[in-house]
């Protein structure tokens, strides 16, 4: 079973790329520019095994494209570039909507009463096996979604956190050794985060990130591809994690000399 798995993907991974597909990544992705050449060739190969194997389905009328198929696709695989992976192994679909979609929530009010309501959300990870995504917001259309934000990075670091059977912030780590210099510089940053939020002042990393250390982690790594020089400048030790866990170094890309000498 795993070797036919393996001869199978490796058989998707060696089709050409459409190119179609790659105007795709060039529009949509800004990150694809950054990448080497032969990154982007893996990144190709990856898209191609996780559209085959994971189940897109378009929700309040959406209708499922290549469009939004490969841009999705291009997010969750940026993950797993450089790493040992298995493309999200209990993951099996993605639900896309047009935009924020409602979800019933219950709120506590005073007097101790539960109210039923509905808020409206851009993105969920669940651990039976889903993502959902707003596809206005994977393309960031809504002018309210801050800079360094991406929701679909966000939902897929929430998957691979949860790979270990977790939701707690720390993903499947190698050693040891990497967990607690993981569990040192990440709860580090996130006390600190938690008590600027609490004091109301400023800060480079979105303040949502101090709701849990799972959504922390997923904050975080939207700002290592999406602000990635501005993280490194005034997160120097979260960052060296971060390029540690995903093997890739894209603030060098904006600086002359890399920050940490190589991915």
């Amino acid at each position: 079973m795993f070797e036919r798995k393996t001869t199978r993907r490796a058989r998707l991974q060696a089709q050409t790329f459409p190119a179609s597909w790659r105007a795709i990544l060039q529009q949509n992705v800004s990150y694809y520019q950054r990448l080497t050449a032969s990154e982007r060739e893996e990144l190709q190969g990856d898209i191609q095994v996780f559209i085959a194997e994971k189940n897109f389905e378009g929700c309040s009328g959406l209708e499922i494209n290549d469009e939004i198929k490969v841009t999705i696709a291009a997010y969750a695989c940026i993950l797993l570039l450089n790493r040992r992976h298995d493309f999200y192994p209990r993951l099996q679909s993605i639900l896309v909507y047009p935009d924020a979609y409602p979800v019933p929530v219950v709120r506590l009010v005073p007097g101790n009463i539960a109210v039923a309501g509905h808020e409206m959300r851009a993105g969920e990870s669940w651990r039976t096996g889903a993502v959902v995504l707003s596809w206005s917001h994977v393309l960031r259309r809504p002018a309210a979604v801050p800079d360094g934000r991406n929701v679909a990075l966000h939902e897929f670091a929430h998957q691979i956190d949860q790979e270990n059977g977790f939701v707690d912030g720390a993903p499947d780590l190698s050693t040891s050794s990497q967990y607690a210099a993981w569990a040192r510089v990440l709860g580090s940053e996130f006390a600190t985060l938690s008590q600027q939020t609490v004091a109301d002042q400023p800060t480079l990393i979105d303040k949502y990130g101090a709701t849990e250390p799972a959504e922390f982690f997923a904050v975080v790594t939207e700002y290592f591809f999406e602000k990635p020089l501005e993280l490194w400048q005034r997160h120097p030790e979260l960052y060296e994690e971060l390029r540690r866990f995903y093997r890739q170094n894209p603030a060098s890309t904006d600086v002359v000399e890399s920050p940490s000498g190589h991915a």
